[in-house]
């Protein structure tokens, strides 16, 4: 298995300089690539594999960056193309823009070029950075390679990738009291079958007076100014606080609930469709339901744990969890779920424990 863990690091003045140098010349090796790929496909209408290496005589300046973060970009287009051709809905590669792209680029472990001692990373041709390393990397652990990345706020990030054993299942078979129903709440974030309302702290819209106004302060600069830029870094701090404080929310919760158990059942939900026809866009982007979801998965895998995933068009909020009995109609107001058998519970808990029932029927088919 893979797992990464994301550091910031510290940078001297000469080193930001090498790392943006770093970034362009990435960039620019990747559209030139594409550049020729496309002009190749209409002359020839063949396609053809380029490397980095063919534009180092032309352009004697790739060859103060590292080379192997060129190669990867070689892997990106290429990976790029494979998925437009192997997937339907991924459109043809596109050039990346040098003010609106992603300030990243990524460098492989090849003997012994990247280091960690004493809180110093050693990086190839940046040299050693201060890393703060907030967390111990386990023993065994084997480092794979290095994304080293800018956010928007200015800070600088190494993101490590190490590989290691994945563990055999802890608990060999699921046990009936460790499983566990997860229902997605329109109005909160998570409702469990043990009765656990998961509420929304609603990190966005507690900072948006905040990041209204800080707006309102940048659209009144010139563009391209320096004060124009010092208030773009203050709004991507803002962005930056409400992310954090959501994904340390996520964090916590995902690591309690594969801590305590052994099987976990979702529904396979399309947030991007409901986001768009439900009105409820804000709230379910701010819900961060689907971060959540895939952090969930990683934790219980890392523990030889299970996420179930059921079809999302499985009646659990119709069906009575109770005596079985499914109802035609279930208007979205009728927040208590009511059954002729006597059942008379909140509609989510009772979703979710369908949809804990329903995982368990999966596992066992």
């Amino acid at each position: 298995m893979n797992r990464a863990y994301k550091f910031r690091i510290y940078l001297t003045r000469e080193q930001e300089i090498l790392i943006h140098k770093t970034f362009g010349c990435c960039r620019f090796v990747y559209n030139r690539m594409l550049a020729d790929k496309k002009q190749a496909y209409e002359e020839t209408k063949k396609t053809i594999k380029i490397t980095p290496a063919v534009y180092k005589k032309e352009y004697p300046w790739l060859k103060e960056v590292d080379s192997l973060a060129l190669a990867n970009e070689q892997l990106h287009l290429e990976r790029a193309y494979r998925k437009f051709f192997g997937e339907s809905k991924i459109g043809f590669p596109k050039f990346k823009s040098k003010h609106g792209s992603r300030k990243s680029y990524t460098t492989n472990v090849v003997n012994g070029n990247i280091r960690i001692s004493e809180g110093k990373l050693r990086l190839p041709k940046v040299g050693t950075v201060k890393i703060r390393l907030h967390r111990e990397i386990p023993a065994g652990w084997t480092l794979k390679s290095v994304t080293v990345s800018m956010d928007p706020s200015g800070k600088y990030y190494a993101s490590l990738l190490f590989a290691f054993e994945s563990c055999e299942n802890q608990a060999g078979t699921v046990r009936e009291e460790k499983g566990l129903g997860i229902d997605y709440a329109m109005h909160g974030m998570a409702v469990l079958s043990t009765g656990e309302k998961c509420e929304n702290p609603g990190y966005y819209r507690q900072a948006q007076k905040r990041l209204a106004r800080e707006q309102r302060r940048l659209s009144h600069c010139r563009k391209g100014s320096r004060n124009y830029q010092k208030q773009k870094r203050k709004v991507a701090r803002c962005h930056e606080k409400v992310r954090n404080q959501r994904k340390d929310y996520h964090h916590k919760l995902s690591f309690r609930l594969a801590e305590e158990y052994d099987a976990v059942a979702v529904e396979d939900l399309n947030l991007k469709a409901m986001s768009r026809s439900l009105n409820f866009g804000k709230s379910i982007m701010d819900n961060g339901y689907g971060n959540f979801l895939k952090m969930l998965s990683y934790k219980l895998e890392e523990r030889g744990k299970v996420l179930v995933k059921t079809d999302r068009f499985y009646p659990s909020s119709k069906k009575c969890s109770k005596c079985g009995k499914v109802k035609e109609t279930l208007a979205l107001s009728e927040r208590i779920y009511h059954c002729s058998c006597g059942n008379n519970m909140d509609r989510d808990v009772n979703a979710a424990i369908n949809i804990r029932e329903e995982g368990k029927r999966l596992l066992c088919a």
